[in-house]
């Protein structure tokens, strides 16, 4: 993909949805934190019904810890590997308590610490809550980079430096969220909808299907 068709890809993206958001629901840094913790293998859709639960009861890392695992495994228990996700969000909301004052920590060492916290989980939180200019690539963004051309690469890691290296500053910030609801809705990982595609014409897969 020309530097040219990336700039038309994400103005394009961008025309149609100028503020685009996370779908996870949340109302604090730690709600989302909590959220991204336990969306994986898990749709945006199915943690959103469990938190909806959980919020109202327990939002901060104290409340958690009062409510003690057992307690926290039954509000999530719809949600896949919810044991070792209950257990990681637990010590998580212990190191947050003993650690940082009880506030999640705005620098990738220090989320990267937390159990549970991968790259990919402190990306989300230093874009969405934070609002820098970082790349979390899931199985959307990886997909996307490869298939239309953007940022290919074989590993997350190598997906995500091309992409920072080849989208201009101006949609950084943004092209996270572009890129994972245009994954989601338009080029899923089976069916393209390459007719329904708005920016299919700067698409190498789109293009090869002529």
């Amino acid at each position: 993909m020309s530097s040219t068709q990336i700039e038309f890809f994400f103005q394009t993206l961008r025309a149609a949805n100028p503020q685009p958001v996370t779908e996870l629901e949340y109302t604090s840094v730690f709600e989302l934190l909590t959220a991204v913790l336990l969306s994986a293998q898990a749709t945006d859709v199915g943690v959103n019904k469990a938190t909806k639960r959980l919020f109202p009861v327990a939002n901060t890392p104290q409340k958690i810890v009062d409510l003690g695992l057992e307690k926290l495994e039954s509000y999530i228990q719809t949600i896949g590997l919810y044991h070792s996700k209950a257990k990681h969000l637990m010590q998580t909301c212990r190191i947050l308590i003993d650690e940082h004052e009880g506030i999640v920590p705005r620098s990738r060492e220090a989320l990267e610490a937390l159990p549970g916290v991968g790259r990919k989980t402190a990306n989300v939180i230093l874009n969405s809550a934070f609002g820098e200019a970082t790349m979390a690539v899931d199985t959307h963004l990886f997909r996307l980079g490869n298939r239309t051309g953007l940022a290919a690469g074989k590993t997350p890691l190598a997906v995500e430096l091309a992409l920072l290296k080849r989208i201009p500053k101006e949609f950084l910030v943004d092209a996270h969220h572009w890129l994972i609801l245009h994954g989601r809705y338009v080029c899923t990982a089976r069916s393209p909808n390459c007719k329904a595609c708005a920016v299919s014409s700067a698409c190498n897969f789109a293009g090869k299907l002529g």
